[in-house]
């Protein structure tokens, strides 16, 4: 094929990056998945094209990928399988909108995947999280800023690392964040969390451009010390610190907290479309996994009118 497959790959990530407005993360994964494609197929197949896809070589695609293992030798999840797949998917949608003929991307089934529970932190848990962190020091000053604003925001790791300290109105409790495909949106910011906040960046003796920083390793104070910002992979690890600080039983992390400032609003009577908002996501149908754990009223309505409660 193969000296055209990664042409018309490279192409598709252009698209995806000018026409899509797709996150340069999502790109990046994007990438990696058909690149694995690419090597799998040009491998296997040599001296095939795109119009020689037929479902008995995705078959064999699909029995590669569930014998595939990752860099600890551990084979790919169901999960990860299928985003092989929906990249793959994609591309193929692709290039018949720019008249290749090749398979039909409608025609490759999804592998079936077991329903991901949804794991979230109820209000006490949240609240022994937080004050696990010893604000006597500055970092645990800063870590309880970052807990109580994944809280009361519902962030992404990206969003959070990616803020300034200038971005931040705490008098009007509120600033903009561009989120999973540049899409901006307001976040509002609740008084525990700005006073936390507040209290951090009083504590900071620097002039530093992000808001937060971190307080080990050399310190680079060029590029308004832009290599002194926390990186996504430090957050996660301040999570799973206090998580385990505070005995809390749920293998919680960033995303968790996610999940569960928006259970805290859909528990206490926020609606549907007001949280799709608050949280970024561009279809509703993603906000509504939250609704079956948290709609208190079907709930009532379930145990007042289902024979099996009488």
């Amino acid at each position: 094929m193969n000296n055209e497959l990664p042409g018309l790959i490279d192409q598709f990530l252009e698209y995806l990056e000018i026409e899509k407005n797709c996150s340069k993360l999502t790109i990046r994964d994007y990438r990696h998945y058909l690149k694995v494609f690419n090597e799998w197929y040009s491998s296997t197949l040599p001296g095939k094209t795109v119009e020689d896809l037929d479902l008995s070589i995705i078959r064999k695609y699909r029995v590669f990928l569930a014998n595939k293992a990752d860099k600890k030798d551990v084979p790919l999840k169901r999960v990860t399988q299928n985003y092989y797949v929906i990249s793959l998917r994609s591309f193929l949608r692709f290039l018949i909108k720019n008249d290749f003929k090749t398979l039909e991307p409608s025609k490759i089934d999804l592998p079936k995947t077991e329903s991901r529970s949804l794991k979230f932190l109820e209000k006490d848990q949240v609240d022994r999280l937080v004050t696990a962190c010893d604000t006597s020091k500055e970092d645990g000053i800063r870590d309880r800023a970052i807990l109580e604003l994944l809280f009361s925001t519902g962030l992404r790791v990206s969003e959070l690392v990616g803020l300034n300290r200038d971005q931040i109105n705490l008098e009007r409790r509120e600033f903009g964040v561009i989120g999973k495909g540049r899409k901006h949106r307001l976040v509002f910011v609740s008084d525990r969390a700005a006073d936390w906040i507040k209290r951090y960046l009083d504590e900071r003796k620097d002039k530093y451009k992000p808001l937060f920083i971190r307080y080990s390793g050399a310190v680079i104070e060029e590029n308004d010390g832009e290599r002194m910002r926390l990186t996504a992979r430090s957050i996660e690890r301040t999570v799973k610190k206090y998580v385990r600080l505070a005995r809390i039983p749920v293998d919680a992390t960033v995303h968790t907290m996610r999940h569960s400032f928006a259970t805290d609003l859909l528990t206490n009577g926020a609606d549907l479309r007001s949280v799709q908002e608050m949280l970024g996501h561009k279809n509703i149908a993603t906000t509504q996994i939250y609704t079956h754990i948290t709609n208190p009223q079907l709930r009532d309505t379930h145990r007042s009118f289902h024979s099996g409660n009488k």
